[in-house]
């Protein structure tokens, strides 16, 4: 495109892990925020979360990857809340998802006790069991 002479492009290999792990769409759309956030904030932290926070309003972190949400839009009340908000993000955990739906990845990631977890314990719960799939993902990738 005509717009796009000399602009960078973000490769494959400079996505994080968890992206590398995840489908075509995720990725697109965390590269192509990159690209526009480092135009307009520099190559930084600012950028990257900015891409993320994209990325938060399609997709779900899912384990060691991510995936496609079943309704778009703010994954939880901080995304909701803006750039100002204080309040904790749910780590890539679409904490705006029904009870059921949380629930669901909870069995597929084999959260123990969670029949018996609110929706607030069963967010929790998947964002250290993310934590956990990430980390034995990143340490298998380094063998």
């Amino acid at each position: 495109m005509a717009g796009d002479k000399g602009k960078r492009r973000v490769t494959k290999d400079e996505l994080p892990s968890t992206l590398q792990r995840s489908g075509g769409a995720a990725q697109a759309t965390f590269a192509r925020t990159l690209e526009s956030a480092e135009e307009q904030y520099g190559d930084g932290e600012r950028a990257h979360r900015t891409a993320f926070a994209a990325l938060k309003h399609t997709h779900e972190k899912v384990g060691d990857h991510w995936e496609p949400k079943e309704k778009n839009g703010p994954s939880d009340a901080r995304a909701e809340g803006g750039a100002g908000s204080s309040r904790d993000t749910a780590g890539g955990v679409d904490a705006n998802a029904s009870k059921a739906h949380l629930y669901d990845l909870a069995k597929r990631l084999g959260v123990p006790g969670r029949s018996r977890m609110t929706k607030s314990e069963l967010v929790e719960a998947l964002q250290k069991a993310n934590d956990a799939s990430t980390r034995r993902a990143r340490e298998s990738e380094a063998r």
